[in-house]
């Protein structure tokens, strides 16, 4: 994997912080999931995304990798709006 290409990614990641994302998630045998949250902080390897309201916040953590490798799709905007072709380039 190009360390480079993960760069750019967290640094177009970096301009979002704050912004709502859509995450969907394959999970395989034609599963996916579509969940809604708030990109909070970007790290080294991965990202977090906040998911829910007070008082029942949680959050995940995803790879830069994840998006690299369309395992996870990212939509910043909208739903409709995907990301994941756009990062890194």
């Amino acid at each position: 994997m190009n360390s480079n290409v993960i760069a750019d990614i967290r640094r177009d990641l970096e301009l979002h912080i704050g912004e709502r994302v859509w995450l969907k998630a394959n999970r395989g045998r034609r599963k996916a999931t579509v969940r809604e949250g708030i990109i909070e902080s970007t790290y080294t390897s991965h990202f977090l995304v906040r998911m829910g309201e007070q008082p029942y916040i949680s959050r995940i953590s995803i790879s830069y990798a994840d998006v690299l490798t369309q395992s996870v799709e990212l939509s910043i905007g909208g739903p409709e709006h995907r990301l994941a072709a756009n990062l890194g380039k």
